[in-house]
């Protein structure tokens, strides 16, 4: 094939513009292959789990998969179950009580939060955001920060530790933390109105409102000129993409439409696009951060299921108690039972992201062969409020820098921040510290 094009391009309409997944056309010619970039993300999840149904029994390969991360098991030989890591500064260490407001702020920082509800909040720069500030310059988005309930930057949310403690776990200085944003349609709009002009942008949502046409309508002339142009893998490649992001779309606008219809007159006080439906808004989420790595658009993502403390109830699974009041359960069997629920369904919702990456062929493999993709919570167990022992998971193969399918045991107060160092090394940023790092994790190889 003799035409090229460049890796940027970008699809564009008025107010609109889609970045294209990597295209055959886009490698330099009489090359073998296009060199897939490699991504990392780091999902959280609160208050603890039930730790009698998360570990392991045997290490190494072949282990059996406890109850809770059995919705991993068609993904067993892509993950590291990682059992050891510590946050030392997730302790009180002479503070008192903060636990929920201290696991987040030290769960991507390694460093012990500033207790303070006012100003002067400071933790310590988090590893998404060292990584974004060395190699973001290479995509339209330095980072992106999802989650899917709301948080305040100020007041007092736990303990005399301010609101921004628990609802952030990405700090781009010691003292600035990423809102996240919890809203999918303003996601899918900051995900392809890059580079447009603010006129236009507002000249396509009114047209967008008139006449309901969807965003690939405003770039359908520049992907025909473009598919006309391309071999068939990659014409079938750009139509399986665009036919995602119009999925992706679609299911927006029916989840918006079905929380109007349930919320009635209340519609007005909720911020439109976002989901009622917990499941649902998790997942769609999930399907926007696969469609930024998928497009280049970023590769670098954090992503907060609940804030820490969260007291959400988890009707969809049998559990109306709040999570955060459930996980004190001082070892109530029932109290449990049901935390191991939620636990479970929490990782089903990870799993679907996996299922999502494994499903995007991309060079030499898939896209998860091509990312690092952190899950677990700053809390060991809820009952306990302890920082050692967390439950990780590590997914993906870093583009064949990890070997997983195993359970990894690490020597105990093992810091959480070792690990980040060996994902930094992988990411191309060698620094020789983090937070209470105190030295790279080994074990990720064989």
């Amino acid at each position: 094939m003799s035409y090229r094009i460049d890796r940027r391009t970008m699809l564009r309409g008025m107010g609109a513009a889609l970045a294209l997944p990597a295209l055959e056309a886009m490698l330099p010619a009489h090359a073998a292959a296009m060199e897939a970039p490699l991504r990392m993300a780091f999902l959280f999840v609160p208050n603890g789990v039930n730790v009698n149904e998360w570990f392991p029994k045997r290490t190494g390969f072949a282990f059996e998969l406890p109850p809770i991360l059995q919705p991993l098991e068609k993904f067993q030989d892509e993950i590291l179950v990682i059992s050891g890591l510590t946050h030392h500064a997730g302790r009180p260490n002479g503070d008192g009580p903060g636990d929920h407001a201290r696991c987040a702020s030290v769960f991507l920082t390694g460093t012990q939060p500033r207790k303070t509800s006012g100003a002067g909040i400071r933790v310590g720069v988090s590893v998404d955001q060292i990584a974004a500030r060395h190699k973001g310059q290479e995509t339209p988005l330095p980072s992106l920060e999802l989650g899917c309930e709301p948080g305040r930057a100020s007041g007092n949310c736990d303990s005399g530790y301010s609101c921004a403690y628990s609802s952030s776990i990405s700090w781009s200085t010691p003292s600035t933390p990423l809102g996240k944003e919890v809203n999918p349609k303003l996601v899918f709009e900051r995900l392809f109105s890059q580079g447009t002009r603010p006129s236009e942008r507002r000249q396509r949502r009114g047209l967008q409102a008139v006449y309901q046409k969807s965003i690939l309508d405003f770039v359908v002339e520049d992907a025909r000129r473009l598919s006309r142009q391309l071999g068939g893998p990659d014409r079938r490649k750009l139509d399986e993409y665009l036919a995602g992001v119009r999925t992706v779309e679609q299911r927006i606008s029916k989840l918006e439409q079905r929380t109007k219809e349930e919320l009635g007159p209340q519609a007005l006080a909720k911020p439109q696009g976002i989901p009622s439906d917990y499941r649902e808004h998790l997942r769609v989420m999930a399907d926007l951060l696969v469609t930024a790595f998928q497009s280049d658009l970023t590769r670098i993502a954090t992503f907060m299921f609940a804030n820490a403390g969260s007291n959400r109830s988890y009707r969809m699974v049998d559990v109306p108690e709040g999570h955060h009041s459930l996980s004190h359960h001082g070892n109530n069997a029932e109290k449990l039972a049901k935390i191991a629920r939620i636990n479970r369904f929490h990782v089903e919702q990870f799993a679907y992201l996996l299922d999502r990456l494994r499903s995007i062929p991309e060079g030499d493999g898939t896209l998860l062969d091509h990312c690092m993709i952190v899950y677990g919570s700053g809390i060991h167990d809820g009952n306990r409020h302890n920082n050692e022992n967390l439950p990780i998971v590590l997914a993906g193969r870093g583009n064949g820098t990890i070997d997983p399918g195993r359970h990894l045991v690490v020597p105990p107060e093992t810091p959480m921040t070792n690990l980040f160092l060996s994902m930094l090394d992988r990411f191309g940023v060698s620094i020789d510290w983090m937070g209470d790092s105190t030295g790279r994790l080994t074990g990720l190889t064989l």
